[in-house]
């Protein structure tokens, strides 16, 4: 065949072969790689480096052709039908030989396909991103990306000099998805994509919204990681988890920002990485008495003081403290342990980063275009499109994908209300109404809704929390009763009314009385979890114990009277670290807590109390089975204004032996203080916050009191208690003899 002929049988024209090598084709696979030209195998090939090109096929070796007008740009025929590889020669006489990426067929099937263009394919993990797998007999990586604006998308990384002529990538119909396999590559291969945007402009090279690993900070490429085979042996754990998670179990949750909680300062003040952190910070729950950890974000994020919570890599668990497998290591400590494991999920906001979601494909793909719907003013980051049936599937196979294949417990979703309301911290003008004319974002609330709905429905025992501070009704109702259908929701208003009332030097608590009883009120409206968050100790506002009134004495005994108030009080608990040895200083991301205040007995004490507070709460079913229920709450007394004393009883279920949580907010000691009691007999003295062990001054009951039938406070029974100062005090009825 000549040069000529070669030419004219070529499977492109001039114009094709100009826009392959200058990264403008649009459809590279219809030019680059094997193509029938009557009876001849033709193979296009594009290599900037190569002065020489062949193929090499059958122990043959096929020269393939420059191509004019088209730097870089080899094609030839090649005979047979045998699987060829590429050998290219540059002008110094060196050579290399590689797979062509243009020779393999598509990866992604069609049922795949079809739910993909369909916008309800639950796992996309399964079919985007960056999987290593062996394809069509060779061992390579399959990328695959939604960016259905794109002109072209190519796959770059030192790899391929990160030139996106190199590897573009074949769109795979209606679907929007771009796919190619890269032989030759595995774990740890470091890419980006590089996205020909519509109106023809390149824009700044994306990480993967679907990758599995990230590189550290500052960089922020994407790095395949190889996700599969772990082997968990947690069946025990996961057989039984829904019994522990439901709402007549203990729940007692320790928030925790890995970063921080404990560094290694003479290795340069360096965070504990997963492996460390599934010894000593598993360990150390577990000796508290906690029944759960909760992780802050620990999807990869690029700003280590956004604390995770403007994530960039959704499915990437960040790799500053190790590898996805490391992670897994983690959490399965924490089961073995019998610790289930929340992770703080944030589908509310992402960042502005160029590397991210905005813009991803030269439009506003995963926001809203216009910034009153997709952009947060407080937190300068997009919001998301919940509107767009694919980014609602984005979010929700990313909420399931925690779930499965990092066997997290549940999610606690952060920002709720944010997502629930149009004019969300904005003005008149700086919003766009629902098709109603109101507030309510309906997407955002559909798309909640089907996540809970697939998250419950996939995955058995696990539960999803409200971070939501509105009077929003039925958050943690079902759905099909019109409820948002999360399993719990954090008592935002239990925690701003009692925070401000313990602040109060105690002088003035008496008119600020009912900031303590209020929450009875609303309590069982919906499973609340009680927290006390770690948006409570930073930004100026102090460590818990630093907010307290009074001299050093009366800031712990009023933190420990406060503490035992909200482990007695109806709800779920939830403490941030370090507020559970009471840390004088506020929070702080950069430094670990301040563990060397444990040596001081006052912090021990605290230390102590918490430890003492969760056995008890988990020991006694009157104090957890009907957290969630008005049946398991009732007033002794209320109304002490000048006295600032609450008393109430916890009931269980049948047979369950009743508890009753009486606490004094003045530094004053009652003694002989008559108590009603539901029943006569003898009660013993479970807790009490004043006991020496947790710094306190010994001043209780003598182990109990014996309570006799005389009515007082409405109930049938009565004793004379002793109240400590700024103390609390939890009966647990024995019987009688």
């Amino acid at each position: 065949m000549t040069a000529k002929t070669t030419e004219q049988a070529r499977p492109f024209s001039p114009d094709d072969a100009r826009r392959i090598a200058f990264g403008q084709h649009d459809d590279p696979f219809s030019i680059l790689g094997p193509h029938e030209v009557g009876k001849t195998r033709f193979v296009t090939a594009f290599d900037p480096g190569a002065v020489k090109l062949s193929a090499v096929a059958g122990g043959k070796t096929f020269p393939l052709a420059p191509v004019d007008g088209a730097p870089g740009l080899f094609s030839g025929p090649v005979e047979g039908s045998d699987a060829y590889t590429l050998r290219g020669e540059d002008g110094d006489g060196n050579t290399w030989d590689t797979e062509d990426p243009f020779r393999f067929g598509p990866v992604i099937g069609e049922m795949d396909e079809y739910l993909l263009a369909e916008g309800t394919h639950e796992r996309i993990w399964k079919v985007l991103g960056a999987h290593t797998i062996e394809h069509e007999g060779v061992s390579g990586v399959h990328f695959a990306v939604w960016a259905p604006n794109a002109r072209r998308v190519s796959v770059v990384g030192d790899f391929n000099l990160w030139d996106g002529r190199r590897h573009p990538m074949r769109r795979r119909g209606t679907t929007g998805v771009w796919e190619t396999f890269v032989p030759g590559q595995g774990e740890g291969t470091v890419y980006k994509y590089e996205i020909l945007g519509a109106n023809g402009k390149t824009q700044p090279l994306k990480a993967d919204p679907v990758g599995f690993g990230s590189q550290h900070a500052p960089e922020n490429a994407s790095v395949v990681r190889d996700i599969s085979g772990y082997g968990w042996k947690d069946d025990e754990w996961m057989a039984e988890r829904g019994a522990r998670q439901q709402r007549t179990a203990p729940i007692s949750i320790y928030e925790v920002h890995l970063g921080s909680w404990k560094r290694k300062a003479d290795e340069g003040n360096r965070s504990l990485s997963y492996k460390e952190l599934a010894v000593e910070l598993v360990d150390y729950v577990h000796d508290m008495g906690f029944t759960h950890i909760e992780l802050l974000p620990i999807s990869e994020y690029p700003f280590d003081g956004s604390w995770g919570y403007q994530p960039v890599g959704m499915y990437a668990p960040t790799i500053r403290f190790g590898p996805p497998h490391e992670f897994r290591d983690l959490i399965e400590a924490a089961h073995e342990k019998g610790l289930g494991v929340l992770l703080d999920w944030v589908p509310g906001h992402f960042p502005t980063d160029p590397h991210g979601l905005g813009r991803f494909d030269g439009t506003a793909l995963y926001e809203h275009a216009d910034p009153r719907e997709g952009f947060h003013q407080d937190w300068n980051t997009y919001i998301y499109n919940y509107g767009r049936t694919e980014v609602a599937n984005y979010l929700i196979s990313n909420a399931l994908y925690w779930l499965e294949e990092y066997h997290i417990d549940g999610l606690r979703v952060d920002a709720v209300a944010s997502m629930l309301y149009r004019d969300y911290s904005r003005k008149d003008g700086e919003w766009v109404p629902n098709k109603d004319g109101g507030r309510e974002n309906y997407e955002a609330i559909a798309m909640m809704q089907r996540m809970n709905v697939t998250t419950y429905g996939k995955v058995d025992g696990i539960i999803t929390v409200a971070e939501e501070s509105t009077a929003y009704p039925g958050v943690s109702s079902p759905v099909d009763g019109g409820g948002l259908g999360f399993g719990y929701k954090w008592n935002m208003g239990w925690m701003n009314d009692t925070l401000e009332y313990i602040k109060k030097e105690p002088v003035h608590r008496k008119y600020h009385h009912h900031q303590m009883t209020f929450g009875i009120h609303y309590a069982f409206s919906e499973n609340f979890i009680l927290p006390i968050s770690h948006d409570e100790v930073v930004h100026g506002k102090g460590s818990m114990l630093a907010k307290m009134p009074g001299d050093e004495w009366e800031k712990f005994a009023n933190l420990r009277a406060y503490y035992a108030f909200m482990w007695g009080h109806p709800g779920k608990k939830l403490l941030f670290m370090g507020q559970e040895f009471a840390q004088w200083h506020e929070w702080n991301h950069n430094a670990q807590l301040d563990w060397g205040a444990l040596k001081d007995p006052k912090h021990e004490g605290i230390q102590n109390l918490v430890r003492d507070l969760n056995t008890l709460y988990r020991a006694e079913p009157a104090l957890h089975v009907r957290d969630t229920s008005p049946t398991g709450f009732q007033w002794i007394v209320g109304d002490a204004v000048e006295e600032s004393i609450y008393a109430w009883v916890r009931w269980g279920e049948e047979g369950d032996r009743p508890a009753v949580v009486v606490s004094n907010f003045t530094p004053v000691e009652r003694t002989g203080w008559q108590c009603g009691l539901p029943r006569a007999g003898r009660w013993r003295e479970a807790l009490n916050t004043d006991a020496g062990r947790y710094g306190g001054g010994d001043r209780g009951n003598m182990g109990g009191v014996e309570a006799t039938e005389d009515g007082w406070h409405g109930q049938p029974a009565s004793a004379k208690l002793t109240i400590p100062p700024l103390g609390t005090v939890v009966l647990i009825w024995e019987g009688q003899d």
